[in-house]
C-alpha cells in the first residue's frame, strides 16, 4: 500500500498587520518618552525613604556639583496653552540678562539668535560675562566650557546689597512665572528643586538655600533617590 502523501501548506506569514503595530507603537514611545537632559556633572543623590516626585514640570532645578559649582536648569509647563520650556528659558535670559547689562554697560548685546540658542539648552551655569561667547560656541565646546570653567556665581554669605548672579537669575525666573500667573506653582514648594551629591558637603547646600530664602523662596525640595531595603 502506498504512503499517503499530505500535501504542503505554505508557511509563509504575512507580518504586514505587525509591522504597522511596530510603527504605531514606537511613535507613540517616541512621543510621549520624556529623555534625559545632559547635565556638566554627575551627581549621585542621597538615598531617602520619601515616595514623593519631583514635578516634571514648572521646575527650577538648582544642580550642586561635587566642586560646589552651581547651574539651573528651567522646564515650563506641559500645557500648550501656559508657559512652554522654550518660552520659559527665552524670556529668563531676557530678563536677567537686562538686569545685569544695567550695571555693566559694556556687555555685549543679546542677539535674538542667542535667546533662541539659549531656549533650547537644558542645564546652564556660566558667569554673565561668558554667557553670549558661550552661547555662540559650538556644542563640543560648550559642554568642555560648562564643566570646566562654568558655574554660576553665588555669594558665600547672604548680605543685603545687589543681587549676587545666581539671585539674578532666580529674581528673573519670579518675574517671568508672576508675568505668566504660575507665581503660585514656584512659591508653593514644589517649584524648585536642589539636586546635590550624596557626598557633598551640607555647607554648600546651606549656601543656596540661603540664597534662595533671600529671594523669598523659602519652600523647595531636596532630590533623592528611593532607599533600599539593605539601607
Amino acid at each position: 500500500m502506498g504512503k499517503v502523501k499530505i500535501k504542503k501548506k505554505s508557511t509563509h506569514i504575512d507580518m504586514t498587520a505587525m509591522s504597522d503595530v511596530t510603527v504605531l507603537l514606537l511613535t507613540f514611545f517616541m512621543l510621549t518618552s520624556t529623555f534625559l537632559q545632559k547635565e556638566p556633572v554627575q551627581v549621585i543623590t542621597p538615598p531617602s525613604v520619601s515616595e514623593e516626585k519631583v514635578p516634571d514640570e514648572k521646575l527650577v532645578q538648582v544642580l550642586i556639583g561635587p566642586d560646589g559649582k552651581v547651574y539651573l536648569n528651567l522646564t515650563g509647563a506641559k500645557d500648550s496653552t501656559q508657559l512652554s520650556t522654550e518660552t520659559f528659558r527665552s524670556e529668563v535670559l531676557q530678563e536677567a540678562y537686562g538686569s545685569y547689562s544695567e550695571t555693566h554697560p559694556s556687555a555685549p548685546k543679546l542677539t535674538m539668535q542667542q535667546a533662541l540658542e539659549f531656549s533650547k539648552i537644558g542645564t546652564f551655569g556660566v558667569p554673565m560675562k561668558d554667557l553670549t561667547s558661550w552661547l555662540g560656541m559650538k556644542m563640543e565646546k560648550r559642554d568642555d566650557f560648562l564643566k570646566n570653567e562654568g558655574g554660576i556665581p553665588i555669594a558665600i554669605s547672604v548680605k543685603d546689597g545687589p543681587r549676587n548672579e545666581f539671585q539674578t537669575w532666580l529674581n528673573a525666573v519670579k518675574v517671568v512665572m508672576q508675568r505668566h500667573d504660575l507665581g503660585k506653582d514656584l512659591v508653593g514648594g514644589r517649584g524648585v528643586a536642589i539636586k546635590a551629591g550624596q557626598d557633598s558637603p551640607y555647607s554648600l547646600v546651606q549656601v543656596v538655600m540661603d540664597n534662595l530664602q533671600t529671594e523669598k523662596l523659602n519652600k523647595f525640595t531636596l532630590m533623592t533617590s528611593l532607599k533600599s531595603e539593605e539601607e
